[in-house]
């Protein structure tokens, strides 16, 4: 029951950040701040969770993202996304995340992500721009929102990814 919350929370994340917060950020800022409010959570998940459950969410959410707002590659968001989320949970597996864990990771990996996926557009020419110009006028100013996002969700989900991985034993451990 609560992995179905879990997908119901991630659909309603990508509604909201497709739909709604265009409507939300103002029109200044509209072309340079871009939301990744399901990463945050594929992150929280990581964290939280187990690093199976973060590559499963992020591939499949990337490549909903990739099919449905970023046309112009297939799977560069799918695998960013699945492999940032596996390897937070990697590092991370037996550690307790505090607040200010939870954040700080999120943080670089945010920047990594954006970065990443900068790089592979660079590769593929569908950019132009350096990466001192998309890192001042795209990377930064959507990591102070998604950062914003974290911290205003930090302890349902939480709450939700802790619950979810204590009803559900791992496998290793029997």
């Amino acid at each position: 029951m609560s992995m179905n919350r879990i997908l119901v929370l991630m659909i309603a994340l990508f509604i909201i950040e497709g739909a709604i917060m265009p409507w939300i950020i103002p029109a200044s800022l509209g072309s340079r701040i871009i939301p990744h409010f399901v990463f945050v959570a594929v992150i929280f998940s990581a964290l939280y969770s187990d690093r199976h459950r973060a590559l499963m969410l992020g591939v499949s959410f990337g490549f909903l993202q990739d099919v449905i707002y970023f046309g112009h590659l297939l799977g560069p968001h799918s695998f960013v996304m699945g492999l940032i989320g596996y390897f937070t949970g990697v590092l991370l597996e037996k550690r307790r995340a505090t607040l200010l864990m939870a954040v700080s990771v999120i943080g670089f990996a945010c920047i990594l992500y954006d970065s990443v996926i900068f790089f592979i557009y660079r590769v593929f020419r569908i950019t132009g721009e350096t990466y001192a110009w998309a890192l001042l006028n795209h990377i930064l100013p959507s990591l102070f929102l998604q950062l914003a996002f974290a911290l205003a969700c930090y302890v349902p989900a939480r709450r939700l990814f802790e619950a979810h991985s204590k009803t559900s034993p791992d496998k290793d451990e029997q």
